[in-house]
């Protein structure tokens, strides 16, 4: 099965070096343009796709845990991180992606943000999101404060935080006619963040394994990310009456 497991992490890698590069060609054009539009299929497309190879990594490393991972030792600690981890992860980034899609697709229909999809998308996100907290939980009482379950209770927290807000938009009013906007591209580059998160920590296992679990490192995608949501959301920040007068 070991073969299975490379395959399929062969087409995330690929998949992940398009988003990765995509992301930028995204974030830097014109929205709403042609060049925009094209960066952003082609970021979502990948991401998909390697969301999509995550969940069946995340499948076989739950099941066999040490078989595809023979140079580990703790069966029960690296079924945490490398099976019910990586599933989450996995949901989280469809979720993200799929709200960041149907908030431009659905911008004049309001109500039918409200599908079931959508509604199920986010309720398994955060019932897997209690999944990795309960187990990150349960590693940290059984191997005490490591930085591997710490990391799956610190990333749990983010499924319940983004899934919270998302049903809070989707059956609230919007404020504006134009507030889809903002929750598209905050859903986008948080799908960014996720990308770039996961290739630096998954990444850094093979180059340099003593920093792969160094928060520090983790948190460089989401220093990032968080400048260019500020940046964007100032653009869309209603005026003043008195300047929409003038």
């Amino acid at each position: 099965m070991p073969w299975l497991f490379n395959l399929i992490l062969a087409i995330h890698i690929g998949a992940g070096v398009v988003a990765l590069t995509s992301f930028w060609g995204a974030v830097l054009t014109k929205k709403g343009g042609p060049a925009h539009r094209w960066w952003g299929f082609v970021f979502s497309a990948s991401i998909y796709t390697a969301a999509s190879q995550a969940l069946g990594m995340g499948g076989l490393s739950l099941i066999w845990p040490l078989a595809m991972h023979p140079q580990l030792t703790d069966e029960v600690l690296y079924r945490g991180m490398f099976g019910t981890m990586m599933v989450y992860l996995g949901l989280l980034a469809i979720s993200m992606t799929r709200y960041g899609l149907v908030m431009v697709t659905n911008r004049r229909n309001h109500p039918g943000n409200r599908h079931w999809s959508m509604l199920a998308l986010q309720g398994g996100t955060m019932a897997a999101a209690g999944v990795c907290l309960a187990h990150g939980l349960y590693l940290l009482n059984r191997n005490g404060p490591v930085m591997e379950p710490v990391l799956m209770v610190m990333v749990s927290l983010l499924g319940f935080g983004t899934s919270i807000t998302y049903f809070r938009y989707i059956f609230g009013t919007p404020a504006s006619p134009r507030a889809y906007i903002p929750e598209h591209f905050k859903a986008m580059v948080a799908t960014g963040i996720a990308a770039y998160t996961a290739f630096l920590s998954v990444g850094l296992i093979e180059l340099v394994p003593a920093h792969a679990f160094n928060p520090a490192v983790w948190a460089i995608p989401s220093v990032i990310g968080i400048m260019i949501i500020i940046h964007y959301l100032r653009q869309y920040r209603p005026r003043p009456k008195a300047q929409l007068a003038q």
